[in-house]
């Protein structure tokens, strides 16, 4: 079986129902159900006897190594992170604990158990880190996109919690032989997208009647990679990945900020009709930019589609209409989430098992 980190949020959810879709192997799901951490997410596999989930944090040392000790998986793969920006910025502590320090302490978690190993088991054994291409910093409008090699200039308390952790990573690879693999990913979206990230936030805005706010003047470039995407080249990279290596995971989809809304837009027109008639675009309002607002970001993937064969099945517009669809197919989940519903069902639940 594998271990999953950070499982119920975004694109560990995702990835661990796109696994249990494609294999037999069984997925042990730790998560600390923070506030986009969503068990709804895993409704579709509540029942199903391969997937364990646990409600726990990757830095409490002691549930992790028991963990590992019951379960012996062959691989760990930790999504588990904070990961808004906007957030960071207000609150960098929390990215700072759980980025750096949460890794840190499942580093050693994982080493002392694959320390632990014999023969077969152990030459198997992986861990493979999850990170972001905005440990990268920015570019500017000509630069070539980002590769493997390209420095770290992390701009945001996130992405300097996430610059941490990637350098941990590859240190206990290089000091101990922690057998690792390290992704790099442009900005995911698709379902369960919690709604404050932008794509999800306009087409619940939009929805909703309420302003489409777009920060500066909307030209902040993003490469967008479908989740379903993502989660293949996880697999791949967990499959045939070198040991040591980092692999960028990128969509080719390099478009700017205000792209995208127009394109939320235009799809939600044509799915979803405004009542009383116009156009979604009417609602959007451009709103002061971020500090420290990167400027451009862009993934150069040819090294995972050459080594591993890997490159995206979705275009922007396929991956695009099945992300709006599904959202106009699931305003129930979006309105739990909004209103911290499915947060109150947890506490209820957990309270209930204690």
């Amino acid at each position: 079986m594998i271990l999953v980190t950070g499982g119920a949020g975004f694109i560990g959810a995702n990835f661990v129902l796109d696994w249990l879709a494609a294999h037999a192997e069984p997925v042990v799901n730790l998560d600390k159900l923070t506030y986009a951490g969503n068990l709804e997410n895993l409704a579709a596999v509540q029942r199903d006897s391969r997937h364990v989930f646990v409600h726990g944090d990757i830095g409490d040392s002691q549930l992790v190594e028991r963990l590992l000790r019951e379960h012996r998986p062959r691989a760990v793969i930790n999504f588990a992170a904070e990961s808004h920006v906007d957030r960071s910025i207000h609150a960098p502590g929390t990215f700072i604990e759980t980025n750096v320090v949460g890794t840190f302490r499942l580093l050693e978690a994982v080493r002392a158990h694959w320390s632990g190993l014999q023969g077969a088991e152990r030459d198997a054994f992986r861990f493979l880190h999850v990170s972001t291409d905005e440990v990268y910093g920015s570019l500017a409008a000509k630069d070539p996109a980002f590769s493997e090699q390209h420095r770290y200039e992390p701009n945001s308390p996130y992405s300097a919690s996430k610059a941490a952790s990637d350098h941990l990573v590859r240190a206990y690879h290089h000091t101990y032989g922690l057998p690792v693999v390290t992704t790099n990913c442009s900005n995911n979206y698709g379902p369960y997208h919690f709604p404050e990230k932008l794509i999800p936030l306009m087409i619940v805005n939009a929805l909703a009647g309420k302003p489409l706010p777009v920060y500066g003047d909307g030209q902040q470039i993003r490469d967008w990679l479908y989740v379903g995407d993502h989660c293949s080249a996880i697999r791949r990279v967990l499959d045939a990945g070198r040991l040591g290596e980092t692999y960028n995971i990128g969509g080719w989809n390099e478009k700017p900020n205000i792209e995208i809304v127009h394109t939320v837009c235009a799809l939600l027109d044509e799915l979803r009709p405004k009542p009383g008639g116009g156009g979604y675009r009417e609602q959007i309002t451009f709103v002061k930019d971020r500090p420290g607002h990167d400027r451009r970001y862009a993934i150069d993937a040819r090294k995972i589609e050459r080594e591993l064969g890997w490159k995206p099945a979705e275009t922007f517009e396929t991956g695009i209409r099945k992300t709006v669809q599904w959202y106009l197919a699931n305003g129930e989940w979006v309105q739990r989430v909004q209103s911290g519903a499915y947060r109150e069902w947890i506490s209820t639940q957990y309270a209930q098992a204690a």
